[in-house]
């Protein structure tokens, strides 16, 4: 049988790594990713090999030759443009169209047995058999669902924490018959699991799965790349050590001279012909490649170490990466996570600290402190992006400087000359991060349109319906004056997708922004009457028949903010008699706090009982979310809000659709399903809800949290919109908010967060799929995490927040202990898989 080895990766993750290296090439203890990859099929007696190659194609074919020094035979089918893992094989079509052949990555190192990945192949009489792993976090592979014969039913690409169903993952690894190649079209960009594997599963095709229990590690990441080396050290992984072992976990390679009084504290690797002198300290973890001269007195502890470096007197490097040829000098200091690619100096006495890239061919001077590399660098954290766009601590978390990072990464993901709106609320702290954020954009070529102070909406309007490609908002986070968001739209002006959201999170992490040359610095423009344009529209898209003959009196509170600019206008030709609080704009208050805000909506329901108003509404700071209080001032909150809403606009729209999230109350299908409506449940991304919004079908959506969707004016949360469209529905019905509310069920939602660690949400997932009793009648909804409906329609949703350590769960039942119970009884589940895989 023969095997496939892709080698065609560029590897942008492990930048700067491989800026001038393909990622197959990476030498993990001294020996490239690959060369251990084509040992282990040696070994399992693969000796006719092809390898595909595509990024730095030449250094694979020179390295590795006909593959005569491995005892094996390899030949090579280049690709001219990247065909994905798919079409990077279907290139090597007419060397594999025999018989059945092994297609495995040439970038992750494992010892899993391919011989009885094989015969387990052979066995079952599979058109591909897949090799799955379970790992600690899967957002970064592809999911696979299989059931008890091993036949697969489910790939998910890459998921998002709400996604994820399983910890069990494709590895990259197949056993493949030539029959495949019929579903793979030529010279096109395909990819295995996205593209060609969920097809065949969908035909019926018999694709399996095959649990492996070898090692397997995806080198994808620098911390991924450090890992596999403390793995190899200890004996995790069955790979050969080049070298002498000449104590427990100490390898010394040929003619390498260490000096007796240098300090050696293993697991670590001396390569060839390196030269340790004496008083050099060398500790646990440690790898120095072929060639590499440290000097008396140097500390290097967890470090890895290129050919040809030099690490000078008294140098200190801890838990970093040094590339080929680069010389550290003397008492010049790396900190933990850094990375100084090849070729470069890092001068005396220099210090570079944790998790700062130096791109390859740069000197660091003399004594320089470099915190943040001006070249490239990496903040290390999980993610960006949380629930509410970019958020953190104002000068402390989002700082001038991250903003800016920020500000350009997304302007280099944008062609040169593309326009951008900004807005921000009223806050001081706004104003002064978005001036940082219009300096990044119009040096990366991006034209600016700056709409100052704006509501949300307005914002969101301003980008889909100008020539702009995209918008950024900063905002107060509701409910703390300290913390401030920056929100990204896309080009319809709705939030960035996830898929987006991880493009912009890599080139940041990256530190690769474009910049603009001086003739291409891009223009700043303040466009008037954005607001005006918003209300005629919003008026000519949005039916308020009947609103000027109800007669009706409602009490408005634009909580001081931004909503302020736009309602006077919008009020004044509705023809509605309005009573105004808070109705100034104020940069000193930029949020409230949860006892504010129910101190403002009692004041609110009190002016509304005195006045004899029909109802009242509060926005909030940016015009985006409303609360509501009925006629007799009595607050009606998030969740009775969508459905009296849902109620309302059902009544008038049969046989249309709605759309809301997942969490939301069965009591909703209720009310749809009497006014013969459709409901569609999303998941809690705001995108999801967004792109629903967007079918002509849906007349309705809203999030559980304030925030209404009218889809005839746009396809984002929109509190003014929302509320001309409420007036327009109250003015209609001729019913009071309190009788619409006291015909609506009661609901029985409850909710409880159960702190999770990170590495064992995959695992708590797979084991809440593995707990549910489907021969009872149990259903599993996989929108948004793992939804558990019961036959009598009482459910439970168990999902992971993608910011933060901890699993939410939501249930609803037919009354409230019920429901408590059936949350108890799940949240012990997830509890009681809190153990981190080692």
């Amino acid at each position: 049988m023969r095997a496939v080895v892709m080698a065609g990766g560029e590897g942008t993750r492990l930048r700067p790594l491989t800026a001038n290296a393909p990622k197959p090439l990476l030498p993990v203890v001294n020996r490239p990713i690959m060369e251990h990859v084509l040992r282990l099929l040696k070994r399992h007696g693969f000796d006719e090999t092809v390898v595909t190659v595509q990024f730095l194609a030449a250094m694979v074919r020179t390295y590795f030759g006909d593959g005569e020094e491995l005892g094996m035979h390899l030949s090579y089918a280049t690709e001219s443009t990247p065909l994905g893992t798919a079409g990077s094989v279907k290139n090597a079509e007419a060397a594999l169209r025999d018989e059945s052949f092994l297609v495995i990555s040439g970038d992750a190192l494992t010892d899993i047995d391919l011989s009885s990945l094989v015969a387990e192949h052979r066995k079952r009489g599979a058109l591909v058999t897949v090799a799955l792993k379970s790992v600690p976090d899967p957002l970064e592979f592809g999911i696979v669902i299989a059931r008890e014969d091993g036949r697969i039913s489910r790939f998910l690409e890459k998921p998002t924490w709400g996604q994820v169903f399983s910890d069990t993952v494709n590895t990259g690894i197949y056993v493949m018959e030539p029959e495949v190649f019929e579903h793979v079209p030529a010279g096109e960009a395909v990819d295995w699991s996205a593209d060609v594997f969920p097809k065949l599963v969908a035909a019926g095709a018999p694709v399996y799965g095959h649990v492996v229990s070898g090692y397997w590690e995806d080198v994808g990441t620098l911390a991924s790349f450090q890992r596999v080396h403390a793995d190899v050290l200890n004996q995790q992984v069955d790979v050969e050590i080049g070298g002498f072992e000449v104590s427990p976990g100490v390898w010394i390679g040929q003619e390498a001279d260490v000096h007796p009084d240098a300090v050696l504290r293993g697991p670590l690797v001396v390569g060839d012909y390196c030269k340790v002198e004496a008083g050099a300290e060398l500790r646990e973890y440690t790898v120095l490649g072929s060639n590499v001269v440290v000097k008396q007195g140097a500390f290097l502890h967890r470090a890895i170490v290129g050919d040809n470096a030099l690490i000078g007197a008294r140098a200190n490097l801890r838990g970093c990466v040094i590339g080929k040829g680069t010389d550290v000098r003397r008492a010049a200091r790396v900190e933990e996570g850094a990375v100084v690619a090849d070729a470069c100096v890092v001068e005396e006495e220099a210090f570079i600290s944790h998790d700062v890239r130096v791109y390859p061919f740069k000197t660091i001077e003399a004594g320089a402190v470099v915190n943040t590399s001006v070249i490239w660098e990496s903040r290390g954290q999980r993610s960006l992006f949380g629930p509410r766009g970019v958020s953190g601590l104002v000068n402390a978390e989002i700082t001038p400087e991250l903003v800016v990072r920020i500000a350009a990464a997304y302007a280099t993901l944008l062609p040169k000359g593309a326009t951008v709106t900004t807005a921000r609320d009223g806050s001081r702290a706004a104003r002064a991060l978005k001036r940082a954020v219009i300096s990044a954009l119009t040096t990366g070529a991006i034209d600016v349109r700056d709409l100052e102070v704006a509501p949300m909406p307005v914002a969101r309007f301003d980008v889909r319906t100008s020539d702009a490609a995209g918008g950024i908002m900063l905002r107060t986070t509701p409910g703390d004056p300290e913390r401030i968001d920056i929100v990204f739209m896309d080009a319809d002006g709705g939030d960035l997708s996830p898929a987006a959201q991880r493009k912009l999170d890599r080139v940041f992490s990256r530190q690769e922004f474009r910049r603009a040359f001086p003739g291409e610095i891009g223009d700043l423009r303040l466009p008037a009457r954005t607001a005006d344009r918003y209300t005629q529209d919003l008026l000519d898209r949005v039916d308020t028949t009947g609103v000027a003959e109800a007669d009706l009196k409602v009490v408005v509170d634009p909580s001081g903010g931004a909503a302020l600019l736009v309602l006077p206008t919008l009020l004044g030709r509705l023809g509605v008699d309005v009573l105004t609080v808070n109705g100034r704009l104020d940069d000193t208050v930029t949020t409230d706090t949860p006892a504010d805000a129910r101190r403002a909506i009692e004041r609110l329901g009190a002016l509304v009982a005195s006045s004899s108003a029909d109802f009242g509404v509060r926005f909030d700071k940016v015009g985006e979310r409303l609360t509501v209080v009925d006629e007799r001032g009595d607050p009606i909150d998030d969740e009775r809000m969508l459905l009296v809403f849902l109620d309302l606009v059902a009544a008038e729209n049969r046989g249309s659709a709605v759309a809301v999230p997942v969490t939301t109350t069965t009591v909703a299908d209720q009310v749809s399903r009497f006014h013969g409506v459709t409901l569609r449940r999303t998941s809690l991304s705001a995108a999801d809800l967004s792109r629903e919004a967007r079918d002509p079908s849906v007349v309705f959506a809203a999030d559980g949290r304030g925030g209404f969707v009218v889809p005839e004016f746009g396809a984002a949360v929109d509190g003014l919109a929302a509320f001309v469209r409420l007036l327009a529905l109250v003015a209609r019905t001729r019913l009071t908010l309190s009788a619409i509310d006291a015909r609506i069920p009661q609901v029985a939602v409850v909710r409880r967060s159960v702190p999770t660690p990170w590495a064992a949400k995959g695992t708590v997932m797979r084991r809440v799929v593995e707990h549910v009793d489907t021969d009872a009648g149990y259903v599993i909804d996989t929108t948004d995490g793992v939804r558990i409906v019961r036959p009598d329609g009482a459910w439970v949703l168990v999902l992971p927040d993608p910011a933060e350590a901890v699993t939410h769960l939501w249930a609803e039942a037919g009354d409230r202990d019920e429901a408590h119970a059936l949350l108890r009884h799940w949240a012990a589940i997830v509890d009681s898989h809190q153990r981190v895989p080692h």
